[in-house]
């Protein structure tokens, strides 16, 4: 720092470790890869979000579909943690909502709250996406293998309980992608308009 930047009081920006520059490029990607998926985001956007230049973005991931396969993982880890989260308040006798009666309810719960991030959502919605690459299809494949297994090891719930989460799961994905009105617990089929 300049003898004049000291004497007028000048500080320069905390130096963020390579691994804090990671997470802002990550967190930048989600907004990106969330409106516009693996073929139309722009490493350049994604690069200015988080303020970093867009060599450093290669240097660090190598190519956009890498960048990509972090921002899935993340997303992925997010519902984990708030999965893991609603469990242990429910067997801490916190989870004060009269509709659960399990750890596998709160998680539930949890999701719901979950999917007012619009864009968490969209983001996953562009990881199924963009399965028709090899390398994104395993990624959200062990993603998506891992998240169930730590559901059922977590909760104890039966395969037909498990089954019936992940599939609620998923309608309330398309409730929340087409924007049915009321909160995700009212929703039902017959609110998408048309069907019967």
């Amino acid at each position: 720092m300049s003898e004049v930047a000291v004497k007028y009081g000048a500080r320069r920006s905390p130096r963020l470790s390579a691994g804090e520059r990671r997470e802002a490029i990550v967190a930048a990607g989600v907004d990106e890869f969330a409106a516009k998926g693996l073929a139309g985001a722009s490493t350049d956007a994604i690069a200015r979000r988080a303020g970093v230049s867009q060599p450093y973005v290669f240097q660090l991931f190598g190519t956009k579909k890498d960048l990509f396969i972090a921002v899935i993982r993340h997303c992925f880890e997010r519902t984990r943690i708030a999965f893991e989260d609603a469990a242990d308040r429910y067997d801490r006798g916190e989870v004060t909502e009269s509709s659960c009666d399990s750890a596998l309810d709160a998680m539930g719960t949890a999701y719901m709250q979950l999917l007012a991030d619009r864009t968490l959502l969209m983001a996953q919605l562009q990881a199924y996406a963009a399965c028709s690459d090899p390398d994104v299809q395993a990624t959200v494949r062990d993603a998506f293998a891992s998240l169930h297994r730590f559901v059922a090891d977590r909760t104890g719930a039966s395969n037909h309980d498990i089954h019936h989460f992940f599939a609620e799961g998923m309608l309330l994905n398309v409730g929340a992608a087409v924007q049915l009105e009321g909160e995700p617990m009212t929703w039902t089929l017959d609110k998408l308009g048309g069907a019967h």
